[in-house]
């Protein structure tokens, strides 16, 4: 039985965690902790208060928002 493939922003987290040295635990607190609150201005904070890339950014800030 083969395991299926990560998919949306998920799979980015890997890649996120090597890169930036932060669990995406700790991500999604500061994007939730942050006081805005749309998605592309969370994700321009990201970028350049903490020099995240757009698509990883865009993955922190899709996954912070939508699960709970």
């Amino acid at each position: 039985m083969s395991e299926q493939p990560v998919k949306g922003p998920a799979s980015y987290f890997p890649s996120i965690e090597k890169k930036y040295g932060r669990p995406v635990a700790e991500w999604v607190e500061l994007v939730r902790a942050s006081p805005l609150t749309r998605h592309m201005e969370l994700v321009s904070w990201l970028k350049t208060e903490h020099g995240i890339g757009h698509g990883h950014a865009n993955a922190l800030v899709k996954h912070a928002l939508t699960e709970k």
